[in-house]
C-alpha cells in the first residue's frame, strides 16, 4: 500500500532507487538479502541461487546478512529513462540461474535450467541507491508453504484497515515454522493437509513437520513443537492442545481405503480429443493404462484450471456401452486418489448426455453442485467389445470441456508418468440408488458417492418448459399414433419416463427401449440407414421414399435417438423432416412452446457451418440474431452464456442446431434428443387445438413451411471408415485448390467463393480456423466437405449438397433429382475416389 510518510522520505533523500527491506529472521533466511559491493560500495540484491553451494551456510546467517527485500520498490522515473537509454532499451540485471524441473509437481520429472531476473536486483544500476527498514506491520513475507501456514493461521490478525498485522499475543515475533520440503512445497499438498483448517500458532514459537501430516484448526500449538511422520502416508494428528513437545505418528492409522497409490506409466499416443471427446475400439481404451492416463491428465488439467476437485460433486454416467461400467469404478478410484470427495453416478451406470448437463445446472442442493462430469460414450457409433467406446468431460456450466481444457488434457497425455488411484476403495453398487460414504482409518476425511435416478433431474426440466397437457391431449387423439426408437441406447429410461409415466401412453408406443451394451448389434445412429425398425414402421426407405404399405397407416409421428441421447431423428407418415428443416419449423413456431413464449420469444438462432441455410430465412424474416459457427455444440454454449459469462449481448432464448441431427435450446448446454421430439409434438398439439377438426400432420406443417421460406433441397454423403491419410491429402489438396477454384465455371454453376471455413467467436474473440472446405456458388447453392473427428477408428468423410429454391412450383422435387448436377460437380471436385478408393456413400441423408 502506498504510505505517505515513505513517498516523502524518498522524495527528500533524492535517491533514485529505495528498496524497502525487513530485518530478517530464521523463516527468511532462504530469501535475497541487501549487501554492500566491496568493489565500490554500491547496494546489490543478492539471491540464494547466485550463490555457491559452499557460501550456502554464509548466506543463510542472519547475523551476517540481516536485511531482506520485500520487493516494495520506489524508483525516480526520470533516473530509470536514463538507464534505459544508456543501454539502449534495458536494464542489464544480473542473471540468475535456477535448477528446476519441467513439472514443478514432480521432482522426477525433466530437469532444466531456469534463466531469471530479479526486480530487486536494479538497485545495483541506480548510483546512489539506498534503503530503508519497514516493521513487519508492513510485510508479511510469503515465499512458501512455511510463511503461508503462518498468515493463514491466528498468529496474524486483518486489521481495521484490512491489512494482515501479527497478532499481539505473539509477543512481536512471528513463529517459526519449518515445514517438510518434499511434502509440503507445493500450496495444494499444504490445503490437502489442512482441510479441516489451519492449527493455531498465537502461542508457538517453533514448530517443525517431518512428512505428511493432517492438521486442523482444532489443534494449538504451544512454545516448541516437533510432529513426525516416518510413512508414506499422511497421517493425522488428533485435536488437542500440544505444549513443547515431540510427536510420532508414524504408526497411527492412516487414510485406508482412501490411501492413494502411484502407478507408473508412459505417454500413449493418439489421446487427442476430438470435438466429442476421445473415442477408439472398446478393446484399446481396455489395454493397459490407456484410460487410466486420459483420466488422470483430465484431473490434472481439471485441477490446474483452478477447479477445487475437493468441493461440489464430480458427476459420471454413460451411454450403457460396453465396457462403461468398469470404466466408472475405475474412474471413481481415481477421482478419490486426486482429491475428489463427492460423486453422482447414473443408476445403473447411465446418464444421457443431454441428462448430465441438466443434472450440472439443475440439481442441487447449491453446496454439493457438480462442478463437471464425465461422460462415457461414443454417441452414434456401435457398441460392443469389438466396437467404440469413448469418454468426454463436461464443464461447470454443463457444456463440452472448451478447446482450452481439452488442449490441457491432450497435453498432459503426452507427458505422463504416472496416474493416482485409490486401489482399496470399494467398487460402487450401481444398481441401487442410495447413498455410499467410505471413511478414512484415520476418521480425517470421507468421501461419498451418492447414485442418483438416472431421469429425474431431466424429465422435471422438460416438464418446466413444454406443455405437458396439451401434448397429452394430442397423443390421446383417436387419430393420431406415434412410435418412438430409442435404438437400445440410454434414452429408453428417458423416453420410458416421458412417455409412459408422465404422459399416460402405452408401452407399445416405445420401441428398442431397454438400453443393451452393444445397441443389439446394430449402430445406434438416428437416420434412415440404420434406424431401419422405425423408418420401415413409418412407411420410408432408406433414401426417405415412400414404400407401399398394407393395412392401416403408418403412425402420424415417428422419432428416434441416438446411443447417447443428444440426436434425434423426426418423421411423419411416409415423410422424412432433414435436420435442417426440422430447426428452422422449430425457431419459426418457437411461440408454441411456453419456454420461450413466457420469455418474451425467441432471440437468436444459430446453426453449424454444413447446416443448410433454411433456419436463416426465419431469422431474417422474424428478425432473430442468427450465427453460423463450426461444428461442435461447444461454440453454442459460447452463445448462450454471452451475457452471463462474458457480459455480453444476451442472445436467448436460444435455438441451435447441426444437420448431425442434433437439436437444443439454452435450456442446457448439450444437444437434446427428446427435447426435439417433444418440441415437435408441442408444435402439433397447437395446431391441433380443435379436436374436432382434421389432423395437421407433420407433412403439412413442414410443406407449409417451404411454401412461405422457400425450399433447401439437401443432403448429406458419408464415406466411413475410410484411410486417414487419403481423406487428409484429399482435403489438404482442396484447401491449396481454394484460389484456384474461386471463379470456376462448371456446368450451370460458377464458384463465387471456394474457401476453408474460419471462425471468429462474437462472444470471446476466439479463432476455429480449418472447419470445413466450402465452395460456395453464386446462386447461393453449396458443396461443403469436412472430416469427423469422433469416429472410433478410420476417418469419415462428409460431402453437403445445398440447393435453395424459391420457386413453390418446384418444391416437391426428388431431393437426388434436384442435387444430381451438384453431386457430379462435387465428386469431381474433391477426387474422392483417387484418394479414398471409393465414391459411393456409406449413408446417405
Amino acid at each position: 500500500t502506498l504510505d505517505l510518510k515513505i513517498l516523502t522520505h524518498f522524495a527528500t533523500t533524492d535517491a533514485p532507487f529505495m528498496m524497502e527491506c525487513c530485518v530478517r529472521t530464521e523463516n527468511d533466511k532462504k530469501g535475497g538479502h541487501l549487501a554492500v559491493r566491496k568493489s565500490d560500495k554500491q547496494l546489490i540484491l543478492r539471491e540464494s541461487a547466485m550463490c555457491a553451494d559452499e557460501d550456502e551456510a554464509a548466506f543463510q546467517d542472519i547475523s551476517k546478512h540481516s536485511y531482506f527485500n520485500t520487493n516494495s520498490l520506489w524508483i525516480r522515473l526520470d533516473k530509470l529513462k536514463a538507464i534505459i537509454d544508456k543501454y539502449g532499451g534495458f536494464i542489464p540485471l544480473p542473471m540468475i540461474k535456477n535448477k528446476k524441473t519441467v513439472d514443478p509437481k514432480d521432482d522426477g520429472s525433466q530437469a532444466v535450467v531456469q534463466l531469471e531476473t530479479a526486480m530487486g536486483a536494479a538497485i545495483e544500476m541506480f548510483e546512489g541507491a539506498t534503503s530503508i527498514t519497514v516493521p513487519r506491520t508492513r510485510f508479511a513475507p510469503v515465499k512458501k508453504s512455511d510463511d503461508l501456514i503462518i498468515l493463514r493461521s491466528d498468529a496474524y490478525e486483518i486489521s481495521d484497515a484490512f491489512v494482515p498485522v501479527l497478532n499481539p499475543g505473539c509477543n512481536g515475533k512471528a513463529p517459526t515454522v519449518s515445514l517438510d520440503k518434499k511434502k509440503y512445497k507445493q500450496v495444494g499438498k499444504l490445503e490437502a493437509c489442512t482441510l479441516k483448517g489451519i492449527p493455531s500458532l498465537v502461542k508457538c514459537t517453533r514448530l517443525t513437520v517431518k512428512g505428511a501430516i493432517n492438521m486442523s484448526s482444532g489443534c494449538h500449538f504451544v512454545g516448541d513443537v516437533s510432529l513426525v511422520n516416518n510413512s508414506d502416508e499422511a497421517k493425522t494428528l488428533p485435536d488437542g492442545t500440544y505444549t513443547n513437545t515431540e510427536i510420532n505418528l508414524t504408526g497411527q492409522p492412516g487414510l485406508g481405503p482412501l490411501l492413494s497409490s502411484s502407478i507408473s506409466t508412459t505417454p500413449i499416443d493418439g489421446q487427442k480429443p476430438g470435438t466429442s471427446g476421445l473415442r477408439k475400439k472398446t478393446k484399446v481404451f481396455m489395454s493397459e493404462n490407456y484410460l487410466n492416463n486420459f483420466v488422470q491428465a483430465a484431473y490434472t488439467a481439471i485441477s490446474d484450471s483452478g477447479t477445487d476437485l475437493s468441493n461440489g460433486t464430480l458427476l459420471i454416467g454413460g451411454d450403457g456401452r460396453y465396457y462403461n461400467n468398469e470404466a466408472i469404478q475405475a474412474i471413481i478410484k481415481m477421482g478419490v486418489a486426486n482429491g475428489v470427495k463427492r460423486f453422482w453416478i447414473g443408476k445403473d451406470g447411465l446418464l444421457s448426455t443431454p441428462a448430465v448437463s441438466a443434472i450440472i445446472r439443475e440439481r442441487g442442493p447449491v453446496w454439493q453442485k457438480a462442478y463437471g462430469a464425465f461422460i462415457l460414450t461414443a454417441s452414434h457409433n456401435p457398441g460392443g467389445p469389438e466396437e467404440d467406446f469413448g469418454i468426454k468431460y463436461n464443464c461447470e456450466n454443463g457444456g463440452p470441456a472448451p478447446d482450452e481444457m481439452t488442449d490441457l488434457i491432450y497435453e498432459g497425455t503426452k507427458t505422463i508418468r504416472s496416474y493416482q488411484i485409490s486401489q482399496e476403495f470399494p467398487d460402487i453398487d450401481l444398481s441401487t440408488s442410495g447413498s455410499t460414504t467410505i471413511k478414512s482409518d484415520d476418521g480425517f476425511t470421507q468421501v461419498t458417492v451418492e447414485v442418483i435416478d438416472t431421469t429425474a433431474d431431466h424429465v422435471n426440466l422438460l416438464k418446466s418448459i413444454f406443455d405437458f397437457d396439451a401434448i397429452k391431449a394430442l397423443l390421446d387423439r383417436d387419430d393420431f399414433t406415434m412410435v418412438y426408437d430409442s435404438m437400445h441406447g440410454v434414452n429408453g429410461p428417458y423416453s420410458k419416463a416421458v412417455f409412459v409415466n408422465e404422459l399416460g401412453q402405452d408401452p407399445s408406443t416405445l420401441i428398442n427401449a431397454t438400453p443393451k451394451d452393444d445397441f443389439d448389434g446394430h449402430h445406434a445412429d438416428p437416420n434412415l440407414t440404420y434406424a431401419k425398425d422405425l423408418v420401415k414402421i413409418m412407411g420410408l426407405d432408406r433414401t426417405g421414399a415412400k414404400i407401399p404399405v398394407e393395412g392401416k397407416l403408418p403412425p402420424s409421428f415417428g422419432a428416434a435417438a441416438d446411443g447417447d441421447g443428444d440426436r434425434n431423428m423426426i418423421l411423419g407418415s411416409q415423410f422424412f423432416v432433414t435436420p435442417s428443416d426440422s430447426l428452422a419449423v422449430i425457431a419459426a413456431y418457437a411461440d408454441a412452446i411456453p419456454f420461450f413464449k413466457s420469455q418474451g420469444g425467441l432471440k437468436g438462432v444459430a446453426r453449424s457451418m454444413p447446416t443448410s441455410g433454411a433456419v436463416d430465412l426465419v431469422a431474417k424474416k422474424l428478425g432473430f440474431d442468427l450465427f453460423e459457427t463450426p461444428t461442435g455444440w461447444k461454440y453454442f454454449g459460447n452463445l448462450m452464456d454471452s451475457k452471463v459469462l462474458y457480459g455480453g449481448k444476451d442472445y436467448t432464448p436460444f435455438i441451435c442446431g447441426e444437420e448431425s441431427f442434433g437439436t437444443g435450446s439454452n435450456h442446457i448446454r448439450e444437444k437434446d434428443g427428446i427435447w426435439a421430439v417433444l418440441a415437435w409434438l408441442n408444435i402439433l398439439a397447437s395446431r391441433n387445438s380443435d379436436p374436432t377438426k382434421p389432423l395437421v400432420t407433420v407433412e403439412d406443417i413442414v410443406t407449409e413451411h417451404w411454401g412461405i421460406y422457400g425450399r433447401n433441397y439437401y443432403c448429406r454423403w458419408d464415406f466411413e471408415g475410410v484411410a486417414s491419410k487419403g481423406a487428409n491429402e484429399m482435403i489438404d489438396k482442396m484447401r491449396k485448390d481454394s484460389a484456384a477454384n474461386t471463379g470456376r465455371t462448371m456446368g450451370k454453376y460458377t464458384i463465387a467463393t471456394a474457401d476453408d471455413f474460419e471462425y471468429i467467436d462474437p462472444v470471446d474473440g476466439s479463432v476455429a480456423s480449418k472447419k470445413g472446405i466450402r465452395i460456395l456458388m453464386s446462386d447461393g447453392s453449396r458443396v461443403i466437405f469436412r472430416l469427423s473427428g469422433t469416429a472410433g477408428s478410420g476417418a469419415t468423410v462428409r460431402m453437403y449438397i445445398e440447393q435453395y429454391e424459391p420457386d413453390t412450383t418446384k418444391l416437391n422435387m426428388k431431393v437426388s433429382d434436384a442435387l444430381a448436377d451438384l453431386v457430379k460437380i462435387a465428386l469431381e471436385l474433391c477426387e474422392i475416389k483417387k484418394y479414398c478408393g471409393t465414391e459411393t456413400p456409406t449413408v446417405i441423408t
